[in-house]
């Protein structure tokens, strides 16, 4: 085969520095264009962002060559600087250290997106630690409760 064929889909969770409610509503559409920025200009396909006021879910295309750790590393320092540029009255915003990456099958691409959506729905009931948890136990990845969070 002269070619090199791959479709590496990735839902990433991570939250605010002590899950502080920063990301105000109002907020938001900047907050998660400034991150679609970012992630496109890293050579990614943002597919879908949305969160709440703690934390934030994408769904990204990446290509085969791209590591999730080095696109982390470059949207969540990178987003910092412009959070606290953009709005001097955060200047204590800060992402968690953490992140969650999982890999997401073509086939529930529809339900992950419509799960990335309705982020106010499910926040209503359930908060962002309990959210977290529920993925690394549906995901089978084993974790000390006591060192998940910062």
């Amino acid at each position: 085969m002269s070619h090199t064929f791959s479709n590496f889909l990735y839902h990433i969770v991570w939250s605010t520095k002590n899950r502080e409610p920063l990301i105000r509503k109002e907020l938001k559409p900047r907050v998660h264009g400034y991150i679609r920025t970012v992630v496109n200009a890293e050579g990614a396909n943002l597919l879908f962002i949305n969160g709440v006021d703690d934390h934030v879910h994408l769904l990204v295309a990446t290509p085969a060559t791209m590591l999730i750790p080095s696109l982390v590393e470059k949207v969540k320092p990178t987003s910092t600087k412009w959070f606290r540029r953009s709005f001097p009255e955060a200047t204590n915003f800060s992402w968690q250290e953490g992140y969650g990456a999982f890999t997401v099958a073509k086939s529930i691409l529809p339900g992950v997106i419509k799960y990335i959506e309705n982020q106010e729905e499910h926040h209503k009931t359930m908060t962002y630690k309990e959210e977290f948890l529920r993925f690394l136990d549906e995901q089978g990845i084993p974790y000390d409760p006591e060192h998940v969070f910062d």
